[in-house]
């Protein structure tokens, strides 16, 4: 499967300065990708030979097993990689990215990042940095799912969405709309206790539905709610 091709090149935009320090040395190699909403960024099975950095936008990452069942393995915003594991031998692609809404990215290919990790010390410092901040977030994925019960592994999802891309402390923020069977991918349990627990979050003050069916989540509230359990 070939990577989607529904995709503009155009010249760099003024970009988050985070992104800006890691990419701005690399000049060969590295493209800028606008994408509308629902687009396959790649797809299962596709070559890897790029990675991307979120400029704007949300992108999806799922996979799906032998039995063709899908599964949500992450939901990244603004600041956000995906598709490294094409630095370390990964030949095709083992999961699928989806833009969620319209984002703008940075295409870097495999040899361009390679040579940049190699010859720019401090790219590949903020690189591993990076890297390592990913790893201890997919341990206390894996430690959330093994110990806690699906109504705190659904507040922490809620909690962790709220904050895509956001670079400051925000009391109340909005999270990206989801299905509540897509919610029920990403926790590992059934979409109607999904809906039972939304239900009762809001109860509780802890979520709230605009009129266009955006989720507010009331951020400090549902941390307390965490950290106390």
């Amino acid at each position: 499967m070939q990577e989607s091709r529904k995709i503009t090149k155009r010249k760099f935009p003024e970009i988050d300065p985070h992104v800006e320090s890691l990419l701005k040395n690399i000049v060969g190699g590295k493209h800028v990708l606008q994408l509308q909403k629902d687009t396959p960024v790649f797809s299962q099975g596709s070559e890897a030979d790029a990675i991307y950095f979120i400029q704007t936008g949300k992108v999806k990452v799922t996979v799906v097993s032998a039995q063709g069942k899908e599964a949500v393995l992450a939901m990244l915003g603004p600041r956000g990689f995906f598709g490294e594991g094409c630095l370390v031998g990964q030949s095709l692609r083992i999961n699928t990215a989806t833009t969620t809404e319209s984002s703008t990215l940075f295409r870097v290919q495999k040899k361009a990042m390679l040579q940049a990790l190699h010859v720019q010390s401090d790219l590949s410092e903020k690189f591993t940095a990076a890297l390592l901040a990913r790893n201890i977030n997919l341990e206390e994925d894996l430690c959330d799912q093994l110990f806690n019960h699906s109504e705190k592994r659904l507040a922490r999802v809620l909690v962790k969405l709220s904050r895509l891309g956001q670079h400051a402390d925000m009391p109340d923020a909005k999270m990206p709309r989801l299905t509540h069977e897509t919610l029920a991918e990403m926790v590992g349990t059934t979409r109607s206790r999904i809906t039972f627990f939304m239900n009762k979050f809001k109860k509780l003050g802890l979520i709230e539905y605009t009129r266009t069916g955006d989720v507010i989540v009331r951020d400090e509230l549902m941390t307390d709610v965490l950290l106390h359990d």
